[in-house]
């Protein structure tokens, strides 16, 4: 007589659905909520509502254009991420640790900067709003620099899509903050026209107030440096000199890279580079085309900058929860197809003129995408950090990730007067079918140093 075994159900490491959420309400996770906020806060401070602050007090557009030029410090912040991975702040970093001390010094530079911009009046002296929106800029910069390797190493790999979500949740929140709500609260802070007289069209005191609510905004995000526990520090050989010093913080995290990915390297290089393409090069040119399409300031308000920004948000957490369930590069390949196709959807608004609802329609879809392929995506970079370098490897991913985006984008306007809003909004969506086979590519990817 035999005995037949009984089939045990084969075990499997797929969290279930409870679990997966409750990642969101983990430490981590809320500290990256806050700090998030902190991150977004400074964006539109020095660009979108400075520009309706300077143009109100009769700034001229040539001036407000260049002025556009702040934000370069985004752009090259990979030239100082070295000294925020290596160098030490005196008395603070041995207070708070390495990564602590950077964020708390550089949100004192953006709370500092922003309490001056809002005693300044642009309209008797410009220029020190000039540098102390550079000041903003350069901290806020800074922040990030420190924030992305807070991120990466207080968790890991597994966890990093989840923080990645919370932290675009905390950002996205605090640009709806910066956007609307500095304006909302510089309108009611107006003093009556009956009372004010030819003051009412420009009060400085409105923005001020503005301005000084905006600065004290930061606070969550300070209490929540001091009150975190700063990552596990990492042992780093002290340098003999300052050649060794440049070489150990400046050379080693990008050959790092290199060595372990090899000729790899250039396809996740390239993957970088592009996969934000459609939606940057296509973003130029949406506020030019809801004017020439007839859309009001306060519908544009309401759709893209609080419903749109809603509808990111619901995006990354579907995104964060999706990573977990089905793992970053599906996620990735998903949030690529969804961001191209969205584009086409602005193609056909722009044979419907001027259709609020369908504006609705066509902002709902496309910021749900943006949501989800900015989720994988963050993720995606998180994962190609080392550790031992997570500050300027990161540092150099983000940055890259829009130059060339940027470059072809400056050319969209000539695009569209040549072939119209229709073929462009099209073109923008082919852009990203590359994309999809370097994320096919890169999903196969293995670096030196996995098993």
């Amino acid at each position: 007589m035999t005995t037949s075994t009984p089939k045990v159900a084969p075990k499997t490491d797929k969290p279930n659905w409870g679990t997966t959420l409750k990642v969101y309400l983990e430490p981590a996770s809320l500290r990256m909520l806050s700090l998030g906020f902190s991150a977004g806060l400074p964006l539109l401070l020095v660009f979108g509502t400075l520009s309706f602050w300077l143009r109100e007090a009769g700034i001229d557009r040539t001036t407000i254009g260049f002025l556009s030029w702040v934000g370069l410090a985004y752009g090259f912040k990979w030239v100082w991420s070295p000294l925020v991975d290596r160098m030490p702040i005196p008395v603070l970093t041995r207070l708070l640790g390495r990564r602590r001390s950077w964020l708390l010094a550089s949100q004192a530079v953006i709370m500092g900067g922003l309490v001056m911009m809002a005693l300044i009046d642009p309209k008797l002296a410009l220029d020190p709003i000039v540098w102390c929106a550079v000041a903003v800029a350069f901290g806020s910069a800074t922040q990030d620099i420190a924030l992305d390797a807070f991120r990466i190493e207080s968790a890991d790999t597994e966890h990093q899509a989840a923080l990645a979500a919370t932290y675009q949740t905390g950002y996205r929140l605090a640009m709806i903050w910066a956007g609307a709500g500095a304006l909302w609260i510089a309108a009611r802070a107006e003093v009556p026209a009956a009372v004010a007289g030819a003051a009412a069209t420009y009060q400085q005191g409105a923005w001020q107030t503005a301005y000084l609510v905006m600065a004290a905004s930061m606070l969550p995000g300070v209490l929540t440096v001091l009150f975190s526990p700063e990552p596990a520090r990492r042992i780093l050989p002290p340098a003999k000199n300052a050649s060794e010093w440049l070489k150990s913080a400046l050379v080693e995290p990008f050959a790092e890279f290199l060595s372990r990915y090899r000729w790899q390297a250039v396809l996740i290089l390239a993957l970088i580079a592009t996969y934000r393409i459609s939606d940057v090069v296509m973003g130029i040119m949406a506020n030019p085309f809801y004017v020439d399409m007839g859309f009001t300031k306060d519908e544009v308000a309401a759709v893209t900058k609080v419903f749109g920004v809603i509808m990111t948000l619901a995006g990354t957490f579907v995104g964060g929860v999706l990573s977990l369930r089905l793992g970053v590069m599906r996620v990735l390949m998903l949030g690529a197809a969804l961001s191209a196709a969205s584009n086409l959807l602005f193609a056909w608004l722009a044979s419907r003129g001027h259709d609020v609802q369908a504006l609705v329609w066509v902002i709902s879809a496309d910021n749900l995408a943006s949501g989800i392929a900015s989720a994988a995506f963050i993720a995606y970079l998180s994962s190609l950090t080392n550790v031992d370098y997570s500050a300027t490897q990161y540092a150099m991913f983000s940055s890259m990730m829009l130059l060339l985006p940027k470059f072809v984008a400056g050319y969209s306007g000539v695009y569209v007067d040549h072939f119209g809003y229709g073929s462009f909004f099209s073109a923008t969506a082919f852009l990203g079918v590359p994309v999809l086979g370097l994320v096919w590519l890169a999903s196969r990817v293995k670096s030196a140093s996995s098993p």
